[in-house]
């Protein structure tokens, strides 16, 4: 997630259930933050232990998938309403009804308001899908029969993206407050080649069996790293700023993220890293070529820009696409108009739309990392990966990339450095060696949807589940109403000597005033 984060504590294994406040107790993010994520964890297993890998309520089944091509411009997938489950997670498809504007002359217009109650394949709300990039367009079933999946993933989303996430009465120039994690779910196209099936009549058994192992390799982690701060050779001796002994030098601390930018093998591979986990980042109000005028340009000299700075140009459809980007420059800061400019214009297919919400991502990498003496340049704005050595990030914090790797764009590690302890949190064996790990997300989720053979001809790969609750059976029934009325007659029982009673003292009273 890239939000301004202390550090991430969740750690499964460990089994906490729950964590405790305590009364005079310093309260940070991270407590927070790992409650929410216990929680989420046991809600997502349960639903996951229950539903299976994949599955949807009966009668509310989300997804169904129906392909519309021949007579139309564009082929296209209709994406019906509802509910899935893919490992415990929830998706929902079902559209919005827009909002009814109120008209010019006063009167309401009856049905204005009537939309379709499901997706197509190249509005849905995560896809952002164009016809005009390369890849996009839906494969032909005439020529050969494609599956349908479905993906999840999770991001996080700040005030950049939403506006609406920040609180207008604590002043413009303040930052946003809390960030939003949310779940990514997309509609694509597969061709059944990728699942190593020939061509001619599949059966979607088959096609169901194969895809579970195409899935699995797909969300298994392929690279690992680890990290560690080792004291420089010329590090400042000034005990004034950091401890002369202290092998982090770095006089704040810090959430380092160390994220793949370009995916593939190690040869292709690049990656960037930030000491602020990636959270800075700036709203583009305006973009002439290669000058970008600026929301606001930072609350201080720590989360500003610099000119040097390397910037990702992106929004929200590449930010949901986990497009790789070329990573700029900062050339020149003009701060009375809050304007950028950058060593290149941007992606011609990013930051054009405003509603896709344009912004800027600073990284703090420079240049590649010395090596043997040579400095390695940038690929793209990138580091390249090298395996099997350690890299020098800054301030005495390094890392290191196990060996035959194979790397996605969007996976990343985070690394706490403290100034308290002069170093990186960061897990070793008992000879104090730092221990390779995975990364820390994207966890990727999949789940079949549709095996499309034709338009009309769709076999369906979802799974569905009943309802827990039944009704009651007639035996059962008869024992409860059997156990009411003796509950009615024992309250009758026990009702009855204080009847009798009051009728006794209503007849002693009426016969003393007949007396009278």
């Amino acid at each position: 997630m890239h939000a301004d984060l202390s550090r991430a504590t969740f750690r499964p294994e460990r089994h906490y259930s729950a964590v405790l406040a305590q009364q005079g107790r310093v309260q940070l993010d991270a407590d927070l933050n790992e409650q929410t994520a216990i929680q989420l964890h046991q809600a997502r297993t349960l639903a996951a232990d229950l539903i299976g890998r994949h599955g949807g309520p009966g009668g509310a089944t989300g997804f169904r998938i129906e392909y519309v091509g021949g007579k139309h411009d564009i082929d296209t997938l209709y994406i019906h309403g509802g509910r899935y489950y893919v490992d415990g997670i929830l998706c929902d498809a079902d559209r919005p009804a827009p909002g009814v504007p109120v008209p010019d002359d006063g009167t309401e217009e009856p049905g204005s308001a009537e939309t379709d109650a499901y997706w197509d394949y190249w509005n849905q709300p995560d896809g952002f899908r164009d016809p005009e990039r390369p890849g996009d367009r839906l494969p032909s079933p005439a020529q050969s029969p494609f599956l349908v999946y479905l993906t999840v993933w999770e991001r996080a989303v700040s005030a950049a993206e939403d506006p609406a996430l920040r609180e207008v009465a604590l002043g413009a120039a303040l930052p946003d407050t809390a960030a939003r994690a949310k779940v990514v779910w997309q509609v694509l196209p597969l061709p059944l080649s990728a699942l190593d099936i020939e061509d001619g009549e599949p059966d979607p058994a088959t096609v169901r069996d194969a895809f579970d192992k195409w899935a699995t390799a797909r969300s298994a982690p392929g690279a690992r790293l680890a990290a560690r701060s080792e004291r420089p050779e010329h590090a400042d001796e000034d005990p004034c700023l950091v401890r002369p002994d202290a092998r982090y030098r770095g006089p704040e601390n810090q959430l380092y993220r160390v994220e793949v930018h370009t995916g593939g093998a190690a040869k292709d591979a690049t990656f960037k890293w930030s000491r602020e986990n990636g959270s800075v980042v700036f709203p583009v109000d305006e973009l002439d070529g290669t000058w970008v005028r600026l929301a606001t340009l930072g609350l201080d000299s720590k989360l500003d820009l610099e000119v040097g700075d390397l910037v990702e140009f992106t929004d929200t459809a590449c930010a949901s696409r986990l497009d790789a980007l070329p990573l700029l420059r900062v050339e020149e800061l003009d701060l009375p108009d809050r304007r950028v400019r950058l060593s290149a214009e941007p992606d011609p297919r990013v930051g054009r739309l405003p509603h896709l919400h344009p912004f800027l991502r600073r990284w703090d990498h420079r240049e590649g990392p010395r090596r043997k003496g040579r400095t390695t340049s940038l690929k793209g704005g990138a580091v390249p990966v090298a395996e099997g050595e350690w890299l020098p990030l800054e301030d005495g914090v390094e890392v290191y990339f196990a060996k035959g790797g194979t790397y996605r764009t969007g996976d990343h590690w985070l690394i706490p450095a403290r100034t308290a302890t002069g170093g990186v949190e960061w897990a070793v064996d008992t000879a104090r060696r730092p221990l390779l790990r995975v990364p820390a997300g994207i966890d990727r989720h999949f789940a079949p949807l549709a095996l499309v053979t034709g338009e009309g001809s769709t076999a369906d790969l979802r799974f569905a589940f009943a309802p827990l609750a039944t009704q009651i059976p007639a035996a059962d029934q008869a024992a409860l109403d059997a156990e009411a009325r003796a509950a009615r007659e024992e309250e009758a029982a026990e009702a009855a000597p204080v009847d009798s009673r009051s009728q006794t003292t209503a007849a002693a009273e009426s016969a003393a005033e007949g007396d009278e």
